[in-house]
């Protein structure tokens, strides 16, 4: 024995496990399930996005019979804050999440120059790589002095450069350049920070965020010179140490050289110490003298 229960639909419940599933600079997915399963109707959402930094609403409408619901929430602003609530067009309960739009990216190529009394900042232009960011905004400019442990706000631009004076010799700083920061200094991009050391002896030199920058050349040209020269005293000294074994040879060989005979005439070795040195040296045959061999 079985029975069917059909439980009533209670359009009073909230929509069920809303979440982002994906966030970028100007848009948020996000999903969401009905109150219960299989709905045997279409179904009308209210979605309201709230502005966290504006202090603003908007109210979007979505009406499906899906069980399963994804919607996009399009025309944010890099770096926004948003409270997201979803619930029934009968104003039942409601579920809600809030989310954070990617913030504009860093500027690209920051770079220091240095000056008789102050240095430069240099940095490519956002609008290169970020279409929703206008050069009327302008970038804000910060400065970290590690030896003070202080950070100061050194000012905003709208051109790709800046100048900072007034450094103080034995401190190091980091400079951080990002997109103006909008009401209030909420909605910012991202920063990119440059760490530039005034040493002591007058010496500067500048470091990325990676690490510290070296001038390769300086370093090679200096290595492939010394190669060079100990190559070129390397070839000097064996072609010298080749011409006096070619000389010691030709003088050995002059030493040695019998003109009635036209050749040079070298001892084996064996001979050295026989007590018969100064016999005369057989050197042929005539041709009349017969040859016994014993």
């Amino acid at each position: 024995d079985y029975v069917v229960v059909k439980m009533i639909p209670d359009n009073r419940l909230p929509p069920r496990h809303l979440h982002s599933v994906h966030t970028g600079k100007t848009f948020a997915v996000v999903k969401w399930e009905s109150p219960y399963d299989s709905p045997d109707q279409d179904m009308l959402y209210a979605v309201a996005v709230k502005d966290l930094v504006r202090k603003t609403d908007k109210i979007y409408k979505v009406k499906t019979r899906n069980s399963t619901v994804e919607y996009t929430i399009k025309k944010l602003e890099p770096g926004g804050k948003y409270h997201v609530v979803v619930q029934l067009g009968n104003m039942s309960k409601e579920s809600s999440m809030k989310i954070n739009t990617v913030p504009l990216s860093a500027p690209d190529a920051l770079k220091i120059i240095t000056e008789n009394d102050h240095i430069l900042l240099f940095w490519k232009s956002l609008a290169l790589k970020e279409s929703n960011f206008n050069e009327s905004r302008g970038y804000e400019i910060h400065m970290f002095d590690s030896l003070m442990n202080i950070t100061v706000y050194l000012g905003n631009t709208t051109e790709n450069f800046f100048k900072v004076s007034n450094l103080k010799i034995g401190h190091n700083y980091s400079f951080t350049v990002q997109a103006r920061c909008l009401y209030s200094g909420q909605m910012c991009g991202e920063p990119a920070t440059l760490l530039y050391d005034e040493l002591g002896t007058g010496e500067d030199s500048s470091v990325t965020k990676p690490g510290r920058s070296t001038d390769v050349a300086a370093i090679v040209v200096p290595v492939l010179f010394l190669l060079l020269v100990t190559l070129g005293v390397g070839f000097v000294v064996l072609y010298t140490r080749h011409r006096r074994l070619q000389n010691s040879f030709t003088a050995f060989a002059n030493s040695h050289y019998s003109s009635r005979l036209g050749s040079a005439i070298f001892s084996s070795g064996d001979d050295l110490g026989d007590e018969d040195d100064e016999a005369p040296m057989i050197t042929g045959f005539s041709d009349d003298v017969p040859m016994v061999i014993a």
